[in-house]
């Protein structure tokens, strides 16, 4: 099957690729003069890591290369600045200079790992993704936003940084749970109520070969989600104007996650972060009654939850009054006034929040 190449412009621009069996891009994807190359990576990947490294050892077109490999704790647990100084140490002590790389081979967490790692290690070395979910594949490894979590929240420490390249192997998803892909697609529908309501039609014509990532519907949802969030971050790479819309759904989303300690994955807190979302536009008289109704039509159709616990709802505020997209104090979301008619919604009143949180709340 071909390849399909998705640009991201701007002023460093790069390529993400999705095809199968594509895993020998990788060494290609690394600039000329790469000496040394740490390849970031989960335990369940150890084995697979192993072979990236293999791969990229036998390339000796540029010469011989030293390939270091540093397992990291999975999911939002790796994404700790305790992590990211041990992948400082291991880089260090191998004499790491600014012309050499960093990969991040795994799920979202991994990547934006990887990726503040490579951002601040001698302000900047280049850094490429192959990631390995399907969030991350459509979310975490494009964009340059990179991260850690600290006990006050979500990715309140991390800096803009482009990736020299992603490479999406769909086959790289196989081995992934049902579970764990219908919850990393909730990023791609989030796409499909933003900006390509063709990912809607996608799930409603079969949600069970949507989220099968061996089929030829998965592969599109995918590249539109993908295709969509390369234009937005083209556009605004330092979320200063319209990039925020990719925060549709976050807001309350990173609040539940916070609130279960990170043991909920992301897709599910962000599916009830967008049919609140969804419910808050619909009660502010922005979207219309059916467009919030498809909301939780389209994400109970994947099994995606759609409701959290109504006392939380307080412990929630004070998070999301926390949140970095929060300006000036003042609470800010993203909500729609049609499906891919997305709009902001600043300083809304506490009483308007609560009433959509009812629509939620269980």
């Amino acid at each position: 099957m071909s390849t399909t190449t998705i640009t991201v412009t701007g002023e460093n621009p790069y390529d993400i690729s999705i095809g199968r069996g594509i895993l020998d891009r990788v060494s290609a994807a690394l600039a000329p003069g790469v000496r040394k190359v740490l390849v970031v990576h989960p335990p369940t990947l150890a084995a697979r890591a192993a072979e990236l490294r293999d791969r990229l050892l036998a390339d000796v077109s540029e010469g011989p290369r030293e390939v270091l490999l540093a397992e990291v704790p999975d999911a939002e647990q790796g994404k700790r600045v305790e992590v990211a100084a041990f992948c400082w140490q291991v880089m260090g002590q191998a004499d790491f200079t600014r012309t050499d790389a960093v990969i991040g081979y795994g799920g979202g967490a991994v990547t934006d790992l990887a990726g503040f790692v490579a951002a601040t290690w001698l302000r900047g070395i280049q850094v490429v993704h192959v990631p390995t979910t399907v969030l991350g594949l459509v979310d975490a490894s494009v964009g340059g936003k990179t991260g850690i979590n600290t006990a006050e929240g979500k990715n309140l420490v991390g800096a803009f940084w482009a990736p020299r390249a992603v490479i999406g192997d769909l086959d790289e998803l196989a081995s992934l749970s049902p579970n764990e892909a219908t919850a990393g697609f909730a990023e791609v529908v989030k796409a499909g109520f933003i900006w390509a309501p063709e990912i809607l039609d996608i799930v409603e014509a079969d949600p069970s070969r949507a989220v099968d990532t061996t089929t030829p519907e998965f592969r599109r949802a995918i590249e539109l989600a993908i295709d969509m969030k390369a234009q937005v971050v083209s556009s605004d790479f330092r979320e200063a104007g319209q990039r925020e819309i990719l925060n549709y759904g976050h807001t309350l989303g990173h609040a539940i996650e916070h609130a279960e300690r990170y043991r909920w994955r992301h897709g599910a807190a962000i599916s009830v972060g967008m049919l609140y979302a969804a419910e808050l536009s619909r009660l502010a008289g922005r979207l219309s009654d059916a467009s919030a109704e498809r909301h939780r039509t389209v994400l109970e159709s994947l099994g995606l939850p759609t409701s959290y616990r109504a006392g939380a709802w307080q412990q929630l505020l004070a998070t999301m009054q926390r949140d970095k997209k929060s300006r000036g104090g003042m609470l800010r979301f993203i909500l729609l006034d049609d499906i891919a008619k997305p709009t902001v919604l600043q300083a809304p009143d506490e009483s308007l929040l609560f009433a959509a949180y009812q629509e939620v709340g269980e």
